[in-house]
């Protein structure tokens, strides 16, 4: 894998950048849609393609592990030939999903046993067998696993679960550089900074990561309960203590202004299943505010969805027959709202990695985000 800076903006730490993979590059700051069984919910992989502009997209370990399973991915030549995807994809270790999904679990220092949502059956996952998985599963990147500690856990609880994804992280990388993938082309791994609010935490979790000069980091533990000052606070906090020519990726993260904000404090890599999750509610998301297309007031609004945005939708639907197709119960409601969020959402950073390398992103996010937390 192979990052490269291609710009910066004065007034913030925003970076627009290109990474790299076997796959194909991508360009940064990007937003990965959440494939978690391999799939985008509801969305053709020719429209993720060619009308959204997705460059990557992101799978699951937790849930592809249970289903189909390691046997059918392994035969099929992992993910990428399964599904039918031919440019990157990243898996997240599925630790965030064993700690928030399963029940039963039980954390020790040889890993995690937890039941699975689906059937109740019993599994384990270590530190390297984790790394097995993903391995089998052949994501360009993927993740260390690690305990997701919630947004308003203990400093003591917190610091124990730090002193675990630690060493969680110590055995994988080692296993990680001690294996091959699978596939014939490169997989890059990345620890997870993990800490919740604490900055001393936070910054213990940043030296460890970086002393193992991995190809990028992932920042967990946010926007899971903290208030959203605080999970600005630890990104900002820890841009000066990651490496400037590695990728960062926040994981889970967010709204439209959470991105903005996100990005100008010095990070590359988003996901969330925000954009297709709401849109399948009726929640559209536009450079003028975001709307709930089951109120009354879209009835006879026949304008498009998004006069300022790019979206193919944009031009072909209007709000009153989305609005009667979502009170109608068609499943074509919900297919047209999420790709409209997601093309959005790549909008977003799209623009945004613009104006970085034009040099004037701080002023610009200044003059969109007030218009982008409208409720209309």
């Amino acid at each position: 894998m192979n990052f490269q800076i291609r710009g910066t903006d004065s007034g913030s730490n925003a970076r627009a950048g290109v990474l790299t993979t076997d796959h194909g590059s991508i360009q940064t700051p990007i937003f990965m849609p959440v494939g978690t069984v391999g799939s985008v919910k509801g969305v053709y992989h020719r429209d993720l393609r060619e009308d959204i502009g997705a460059q990557i997209i992101l799978g699951n370990t937790y849930h592809l592990y249970l289903r189909p399973g390691l046997d059918t991915l392994r035969k099929a030549g992992g993910l990428h030939r399964f599904v039918g995807w031919d440019r990157p994809i990243l898996t997240d270790s599925g630790g965030f999903q064993v700690f928030s999904l399963a029940q039963c679990r039980k954390l020790k220092p040889e890993g995690c046993t937890f039941q699975s949502h689906i059937d109740g059956s019993r599994h384990t996952f270590t530190p390297e067998n984790n790394v097995d998985t993903q391995r089998i599963i052949g994501a360009d990147i993927i993740m260390a696993l690690d305990e997701c500690t919630p947004g308003d856990a203990t400093y003591d609880y917190a610091k124990k679960s730090l002193d675990l994804t630690q060493k969680w992280l110590e055995r994988g990388y080692r296993h990680f550089r001690e294996t091959d993938p699978l596939y014939g082309y490169h997989q890059s791994y990345f620890p997870i900074i993990q800490g919740c609010v604490y900055p001393e935490l936070r910054r213990r979790a940043a030296e460890h990561a970086v002393a193992l000069n991995a190809e990028g980091y992932a920042i967990g533990g946010l926007a899971v309960g903290e208030p959203t000052e605080k999970m600005y606070e630890m990104v900002e906090l820890l841009h000066p203590l990651l490496p400037f020519d590695k990728p960062r990726y926040l994981m889970g993260v967010g709204t439209p202004e959470n991105l903005l904000e996100a990005i100008g404090r010095g990070v590359d890599m988003f996901d969330c299943v925000m954009p297709t999750r709401n849109g399948r509610n009726g929640m559209i998301f536009t450079w003028k505010g975001r709307m709930n297309l089951r109120n009354r007031k879209w009835e006879q609004d026949f304008g498009e969805l998004d006069p300022d945005g790019t979206s193919f939708v944009d031009h072909h639907y209007s709000r009153a027959y989305l609005r009667h197709m979502f009170m109608a119960g068609e499943m074509l409601a919900a297919q047209i709202a999420s790709e409209h969020n997601l093309a959005f959402y790549l909008d977003v950073v799209r623009q945004a990695r613009a104006h970085i390398l034009a040099g004037d992103f701080a002023s610009w996010r200044s003059a969109v985000l007030p218009a982008l937390t409208n409720k209309l």
